[in-house]
């Protein structure tokens, strides 16, 4: 059985993974272990039937009256119908970007450190306020350019369960954070920033794609990747002209630059006047 990469199963194939995306799964015959990628963080509201959620080292089974917050990663999915009914789930995407902007909104805490929750799966018992917040989702997605009303609603369910489950969902959440993997990311790019290598390169060291880089790079410095690393390199080389009298001959390669004339031309582009102005 191959893999499903969700949600991108449920896009077009020329649209670009949303930040927030809301999707009514409906299935007319049982589905046993699917293999499944969750490239985003995803609430499942289950409607009608039931779910098996494998991890490997774990399996979670809920029914209709419960909903699930499922941490990105691969799984395997069982999705059983009742009675004969359909099978339904709400799937509310949302990406690492949106937690991170409502865990800095709110200021809580993050800690390098794992959280005290490691599990892929926060179990959510269904009451009358999420039935309710499902029907409000039901009347947005008849909405065009609805993005800035489902990014109010994420922060809703999200502060609502904080205060159903306190610290408990409150860990769960900080634990669908990838810290590490940020702190891991920037130091990349500091550790390289005088280095001559090139954006794929970083990218790969990242282990990202390169659009991936170029958009967390973005996100994490305010600038693009590009004019990061000229600025960076081409401060380091006036350092080393005015105080350890290096020639521009002798250093514009190590700054990635092919020949001393696109070199000085750049210098002179970010400070005004050409290197050589530092030796005469």
């Amino acid at each position: 059985m191959s893999i499903q990469n969700f949600p991108q199963v449920f896009l077009p194939s020329a649209v670009s993974i949303p930040d927030i995306f809301v999707y009514d799964y409906k299935m007319s015959s049982d589905v046993i272990n699917s293999k499944v990628n969750m490239t985003l963080n995803t609430f499942s509201f289950l409607q009608t039937g039931r779910k098996h959620v494998n991890f490997g080292n774990s399996t979670i089974a809920v029914n209709e009256s419960q909903s699930i917050l499922i941490k990105n990663s691969n799984c395997l999915v069982t999705e059983l119908l009742s009675h004969d009914q359909i099978y339904f789930c709400k799937l509310f995407f949302f990406s690492q970007k949106i937690l991170l902007e409502f865990v800095e909104k709110h200021q809580i805490p993050i800690s390098n450190k794992n959280s005290k929750s490691s599990d892929p799966i926060f179990i959510i018992e269904n009451d009358s306020y999420i039935h309710l917040f499902i029907e409000s989702i039901n009347n947005l997605m008849l909405i065009e350019n609805n993005f800035n009303l489902m990014k109010l609603k994420f922060e809703e369910i999200m502060l609502y369960l904080i205060s159903k489950y306190g610290q408990d969902f409150i860990d769960f959440s900080l634990n669908l954070i990838d810290v590490q993997s940020q702190f891991n990311f920037k130091k990349i790019v500091e550790t390289n920033e005088y280095a001559n290598l090139n954006l794929e390169e970083l990218a790969f060291l990242s282990n990202m794609s390169l659009s991936s880089f170029k958009r967390n790079f973005k996100e994490e410095f305010g600038i693009s990747p590009g004019k990061w690393f000229q600025k960076k390199r081409l401060q380091k080389a006036k350092q080393l002209i005015e105080i350890q009298h290096k020639k521009p001959s002798e250093i514009y390669f190590e700054f990635g630059y092919n020949n001393l004339s696109n070199f000085s031309a750049a210098f002179k582009n970010e400070f005004g006047f050409y290197p050589k102005s530092l030796i005469d």
